[in-house]
């Protein structure tokens, strides 16, 4: 069974090539951080990754997360990996420094959280909704709750949780029945939450869970949503842990994968009520789950990066290994790395691997900028989030694919591992929004409500690649034709969709995913033509990599960016295509 590596060579030349990770450092706020310490850091994640996640990954996946009488029960060992988690001071990387954090910009913490869910994706969620669940309370709660919870939680002596989810209630906030009752400096809960992941667990002292939940007087509709910290274990004044809270998980959630993340149904108010805090003002609490919400699309995002390069990791060693037939024009038989189709499949591993990557680092890249008053980087990121969240996810489960493919029969077995990669992703196109949900929150929120103008802003920062490759075209052609073919494909496309969605009621919803698998696409080879320009002038440094970096970024030309007019095409469809059947001729 291989065990993971972090590949921190691509990672750094991801973070200061396309992230641009130097001037992040440059911010005022980060001028304590440089290149050397996020060097650092990320050597001390390469080694808790490989040493102590991933050993746990393929144990976490045959045992799962069990249930006992007093609820929720962690796989074998998690509970001690995660107690050298907080030793490690990992929980901080993130956050606020003046909440104990370190304050690393999001590009490091995006690296370091690679690493988490590459070796481990079952573990790597928890932590994942704690910087979330920080993340909400340090801009919505008071004072006094946040004096109150946040030293804990951003120690990881206490985990977060967020609960939307109900059983009548999937994507639709609008059906949540969750009551919130006043009751003299609280509110009682009562309700049941559905698909709480890390709902309950005993690695740490307590859980704090952010759930949504209505007033007796709020208004119907997500306007009525408000937002409240209820913690598994009441906190006395001393800010201990006293008795448990009136919330139970009352079962675990059998899933195809991520076996060892603990899915919970959560119970509140069987006994009355549990004990809940007010998150900001009543009636405001979507607009504050969708910091929490964006946070973790972004991390949900870097999973996918995590799952190809976990994926082709596995397959790769495989590859190298397994003896199988002579290749074409040869008589003996040799290590199955040497077949065609095997290259060609791991080229495209390696190669949508990257472009991920690259496109999510980008997106955490606008983060740290847009966090410290750039106004201009934070539209860009609310443009991008989308995107990296639902591209890289859905790479993913044709990477984690290939992998299988490459196993061949092997990969159906479970022994080998692989079939754990494409049932762990499976998960992450769903989390945090459907890739529909994303599409439509992409046209309909992100291009539509400026008119396009941030679409065409990032379109003329990849034209501006276009026109530096276009003097280097003998150099690299395949790269430069098909990336300006693509170019104009969503331009095009993005005029035809923009001039009739305000006509035609359906077309959002039939052209969204094909629309934003062309933005992700296009994108995707914009990053991988910006890393063969740096790795063209830097070849002599490293030969073997930087020639890497540049046969990589060509075979996403001829291989993959053809589909941004496949894309374009389809996004551009009649919507009656979509929706021209009756019911009952399905």
């Amino acid at each position: 069974m291989h065990n993971y590596i972090a590949p921190l060579k691509d990672m750094r030349f991801a973070m200061q090539e396309l992230a641009e990770l130097k001037d992040i450092c440059e911010i005022a706020s980060f001028e304590a951080i440089d290149i050397e310490t996020v060097d650092a850091v990320l050597e001390e994640g390469a080694k808790f990754a490989s040493e102590i996640l991933s050993p746990l990954n393929v144990i976490g996946d045959r045992e799962g997360t069990k249930m006992d009488a007093d609820g929720a029960v962690e796989a074998a060992g998690y509970k001690e990996a995660y107690t050298k988690y907080i030793e490690g001071g990992w929980s901080t990387l993130p956050c606020d420094e003046q909440f104990g954090g370190m304050g690393m910009p999001h590009v490091v913490s995006s690296a370091v959280s690679e690493m988490w869910a590459a070796s481990n994706l079952s573990f790597s969620i928890g932590p994942m909704l704690s910087i979330g669940a920080i993340s909400a309370l340090q801009k919505h709660a008071s004072d006094e709750l946040k004096e109150r919870y946040l030293d804990a939680m951003v120690s990881g002596r206490w985990t977060g949780t967020m609960n939307l989810t109900e059983p009548q209630a999937g994507s639709d906030l609008a059906a949540v029945r969750t009551k919130a009752v006043p009751n003299g400096d609280h509110y009682l809960i009562t309700g049941t939450k559905i698909y709480i992941s890390w709902g309950d667990h005993r690695m740490t002292d307590n859980i704090i869970h952010l759930v949504l939940a209505r007033t007796p007087d709020a208004p119907k509709g997500v306007k009525g949503i408000s937002m409240f910290i209820v913690p598994k274990f009441l906190i006395d004044a001393d800010g201990n842990c006293g008795e448990q809270n009136d919330v139970v998980c009352s079962s675990v959630e059998h899933k195809l994968g991520i076996h060892a993340s603990p899915t919970c149904v959560m119970n509140y108010g069987e006994k009355g009520g549990a004990v809940g805090y007010l998150v900001g003002e009543e009636n405001q609490g979507l607009k504050y789950m969708f910091t929490m919400m964006n946070a973790a699309r972004l991390h949900v995002g870097i999973e996918g990066v995590a799952m190809c390069e976990g994926a082709y990791q596995h397959a790769l060693n495989y590859a190298k290994d397994r003896v199988q037939g002579a290749p074409l024009g040869q008589v003996e038989a040799k290590t199955i790395i040497h077949h065609g189709d095997i290259r060609r499949m791991l080229m495209h591993m390696k190669a949508m691997t990257e472009a991920a990557r690259a496109v999510n680092y980008n997106a955490a890249s606008s983060l740290d900028r847009g966090e410290k008053g750039d106004e201009a980087a934070h539209k860009r990121l609310e443009f991008l989030t989308p995107i990296a969240k639902a591209w890289a996810t859905e790479v993913a489960q044709e990477v984690t694919g290939l992998g299988v493919q490459i196993h061949g029969g092997m990969g159906f077995v479970e022994e080998t591992g692989a079939a754990q990669f494409v049932r762990d992703a499976r998960i992450i196109t769903i989390y945090e929004g459907t890739t529909g949900i994303q599409g439509l929150d992409l046209i309909g929120r992100k291009i539509l409500r400026d008119g396009g103008a941030q679409l065409m802003s990032v379109m003329a920062e990849v034209e501006a690649t276009v026109k530096q490759l276009q003097t280097k075209s003998n150099s690299l052609p395949q790269l430069t034709a098909e990336l300006t073919t693509a170019l104009d494909q969503w331009q095009k496309a993005s005029l035809d969709i923009t001039g009739r969605v305000m006509d035609d009621v359906d077309l959002v919803g039939a052209c969204s995913v094909n629309y934003l698998m062309l933005c992700g696409t296009v994108l995707g080879g914009w990053l991988m033509a910006k890393s063969a320009l740096v790795a063209m002038e830097k070849t002599s440094k490293d030969p073997d990599f930087y020639g890497a970096k540049i046969i990589t970024a060509e075979f996403y030309a001829a291989h993959i960016l053809p589909r941004a007019g496949a894309y374009a095409t389809a996004a551009k469809a009649d919507s009656q295509l979509t929706m021209g059947l009756k019911e009952e001729q399905f």
